[in-house]
């Protein structure tokens, strides 16, 4: 089923590079808006969704935004979703919680209130859930306190791994879905990470992921022993998932693969961290780019396959500005798993008023 012919409509905030966006997308919502406030990603976002119909890109301060802008209804929306900001409750961010000017969940919560959709959906970083006593005041009395105020059940508030959902990287991502009360009986939440058996993972590592674009990179060079160092570069990918990709902020500098532990990581994996290469068929620096001695860079386009994004997905931006969008992104398949149960309890919901 399309996301025209589901019936399910969403607005998201915080829309970034569009992973959460392309996620739900395939869970059959159709967007009646993405907000983002981020110049390259709204190009981005503007470039991949140009034939999604009635999708809107609207760049905005969302501290300044008036829902009334949208044209929807009280209760007319099916899902309000969003990966607000990350830093105030991860530990490069310090932590600092409703401290941080970055905390949009009030913002969120504001617009919850003003839209009454049938389903919230919300990611962040699992700090924001683990330690478990870091937020749980912010946590229990802020954020769940007003959303049952506004008339909401809690389904699930769960650290969900992307890997276990096809993504070649250790991601753990913090869901919390809540639903209305005539949906809520009706969703089926995911099981925490650390009770899911081994037989129920999708498992797909570096090597599998990238071996295509990685064979090509290497069939493009003339210089000799390429063909062995795609072999060598694929013996050490073979085998295991990626480490989480960061994004930075403006405030850093260039693009790598975030801080020396990760750098290992990848190394292990056949693969430089010390910065991002150049898009296939623009590389002036091989040796930077293909042959460094620790292995290849990954580009743009492979650093988002590892988000778990199609290669068709354009990036908008020069390179920096396109590798912080992809590191900064929400995987698309686990917003889609996540997208599917709730367009499930909403369809639920509506066959069981149809037979009643």
């Amino acid at each position: 089923m399309t996301s025209t012919e589901s019936g399910f409509t969403s607005v998201e905030i915080c829309a970034g590079a569009g992973g959460q966006a392309l996620g739900l997308h395939r869970a059959g919502f159709k967007h009646h808006a993405l907000i983002e406030i981020d110049e390259n990603a709204v190009t981005t976002l503007k470039a991949n969704t140009a034939d999604w119909e009635g999708c809107r890109v609207l760049q905005r301060d969302l501290t300044e935004f008036d829902v009334a802008e949208l044209g929807l209804a009280y209760g007319e929306l099916s899902l309000l979703a969003g990966g607000v900001p990350c830093p105030p409750f991860s530990t490069a961010g310090k932590q600092l919680g409703q401290d941080d000017e970055r905390d949009l969940f009030p913002t969120m919560l504001k617009m919850v209130e003003d839209l009454h959709p049938k389903a919230v959906m919300i990611e962040n970083v699992r700090g924001l859930l683990e330690p478990p006593e870091k937020f749980r005041e912010y946590r229990e009395n802020t954020i769940q306190r007003r959303l049952k105020d506004a008339g909401y059940e809690v389904c699930m508030w769960e650290v969900l791994e992307a890997w276990h959902f096809g993504v070649p990287q250790l991601r753990p991502r913090a869901i919390l879905v809540a639903l209305l009360p005539e949906y809520a009986p009706f969703f089926v939440p995911f099981k925490p990470a650390s009770e899911v058996a081994e037989d129920e993972i999708s498992k797909v590592t570096v090597g599998q992921a990238l071996e295509e674009t990685m064979r090509h990179r290497f069939e493009q060079s003339s210089a000799p022993g390429a063909e062995e160092a795609f072999k060598k570069w694929f013996a050490a990918a073979a085998t295991d998932i990626a480490p989480t990709l960061v994004g930075g902020s403006k405030k850093h500098g260039g693009a790598d693969l975030g801080p020396t532990r990760a750098k290992k990581a990848w190394g292990k994996l056949g693969v430089c961290g010390m910065g991002v290469a150049n898009d296939w068929d623009k590389i002036a620096d091989e040796d930077r780019d293909l042959f460094a001695a620790a292995g290849p860079k990954l580009t743009v386009e492979q650093a988002a396959i590892i988000q778990g994004f199609p290669p068709s997905w354009q990036f908008r931006g020069r390179k920096t500005a396109a590798y912080r969008q992809v590191g900064n992104a929400f995987p698309p398949p686990v917003a889609e798993a996540v997208g599917l149960r709730i367009r499930a309890a909403l369809e639920q919901k509506k066959i069981a008023g149809e037979t009643a």
